[in-house]
């Protein structure tokens, strides 16, 4: 079975891929491999926003209504003295 073909279309991909080959005495497919796998793990290491509430919520024990909060600390302005 043959083996998968990288193909990078961007010259200028191509050209840095080429680069840091030879620099690092690698092939161009397996520096794009490890450029891929660096920023699948540093983009998909974050959490999503929904699991980290929840998360949250579990930790703190409770929910806050942020907008109770709100209402409880502001002050009406008397306005300018004319």
């Amino acid at each position: 079975m043959a083996e998968a073909r990288l193909s990078i279309r961007s010259a200028k991909a191509r050209d840095l891929a080429r680069r840091l080959a030879r620099r690092e005495n690698r092939s161009i497919a397996d520096i794009v491999e490890r450029a891929l796998e660096s920023y699948e793990i540093r983009e998909a290491g974050r959490e999503p926003a929904a699991s980290f509430y929840a998360r949250l919520s579990q930790q703190g024990g409770r929910d806050i209504d942020l907008e109770a909060a709100i209402k409880e600390g502001r002050q009406g302005h008397k306005g300018i003295d004319l």
